[in-house]
């Protein structure tokens, strides 16, 4: 089936399928090729704008949802990536895109990737918390390892960054859940986690690190740590030395 979108022009809608969009496809990948691949340029580019820019947020998501699915270069998506980050304050836009680009994490396959739509997920989860946390809790028990990562950052990604904070009871579930994961990404993520949920319940936190020190994998621990007391990050060094 073609991809279909409308899109005004001369106040009239014209009927574009499939060819219009793979023209704004070659259009931005050209652009893209054609920069410094490192975020400050890629972000001038995508302020730069493109021939389709002046178009509606709803036919621009189309496009860029085009894009991020059809696309295998890391720096491409990153321009679907940076038009939500764009939108990201206006909620009523957040909402309507949900079904869309929930659906983005089937292409992820990169920790930027990944970290870059919990940027915009975790606002999401602030304006619509029963469907993301359905999902959430979908990818928290996924075989794929980004599902399960995302299913984790998403939560509080910078919790200073957050309006609405979950409560402590919501957010450890999934945090106990994946607490033995064999995964890098993973665990960076449980450390992720367990650092930013200390920053706004630290005495819940830290005696859920204290009960779970010895299961806590190293890696998890490197991060989960780092705001920490001195005096309580070397008495779990210590509880955690017979288990290493």
């Amino acid at each position: 089936m073609s991809f279909i979108l409308f899109m005004r022009n001369s106040n009239s809608w014209k009927l574009m399928e499939e060819d219009f969009l793979n023209h704004c496809f070659i259009e931005v990948k050209n652009k893209v090729e054609a920069t410094d691949k490192n975020s400050p340029s890629q972000r001038n580019l995508f302020k730069q704008g493109f021939s389709f820019s002046g178009l509606s947020r709803s036919e621009q998501l189309m496009i860029w949802d085009y894009i991020w699915n059809n696309s295998s270069e890391f720096w491409l998506s990153m321009q679907s990536f940076l038009f939500l980050e764009k939108n990201m304050k206006n909620k009523d836009f957040l909402t309507l895109s949900w079904d869309t680009i929930k659906k983005w994490q089937n292409k992820v396959d990169h920790w930027g990737k990944c970290d870059g739509l919990s940027k915009i997920y975790t606002k999401v989860l602030e304006i619509i918390p029963d469907q993301v946390l359905q999902q959430l809790k979908q990818w928290n028990k996924s075989d794929n390892l980004w599902d399960r990562r995302q299913s984790l950052v998403s939560l509080l990604y910078f919790s200073r960054t957050k309006k609405i904070i979950l409560p402590y009871e919501t957010i450890i579930p999934f945090v106990a859940e994946l607490i033995d994961d064999k995964e890098y990404y993973v665990q960076k993520g449980i450390g992720w986690t367990l650092k930013e949920l200390y920053g706004v319940y630290p005495n819940k936190t830290l005696k859920y690190i204290e009960k779970n020190a010895k299961r806590i994998s190293t890696t998890a621990f490197s991060a989960a740590a780092e705001k920490l007391e001195k005096s309580d990050k070397e008495r779990l060094k210590k509880m955690r030395k017979p288990a290493r």
